[in-house]
């Protein structure tokens, strides 16, 4: 059975990036990320690192931990219920 962690983490990212009006280039570019791996991050092609979640999440002002949240929260199909700072809407 394939994992849901991928595209969820895939979801996550792409969500966050865009509701931050952040494009590829600079989110890549505030993680120190290439933005080629950015994008096999939002298509579900890249297994990520906790290393490069942690840049992700830094770049996009949130704690690892907040980062965690939202993934299980996609994970647990609850994708519309928080908004970027995390709180539920």
């Amino acid at each position: 059975m394939p994992s849901k962690l991928i595209p969820a983490v895939a979801e996550t990212v792409k969500s966050l990036r865009k509701s931050s009006g952040l494009t590829q280039e600079e989110l890549a570019a505030a993680a120190e990320l290439d933005r080629t791996y950015i994008s096999g991050i939002e298509r579900g092609v890249r297994n990520v690192s906790l290393s490069s979640i942690e840049k992700l999440s830094n770049a996009l002002s949130m704690t690892l931990p907040e980062t965690e949240i939202r993934v299980q929260s996609v994970l647990n199909g609850y994708t519309q219920c928080f908004n970027h700072a995390g709180n539920i809407y």
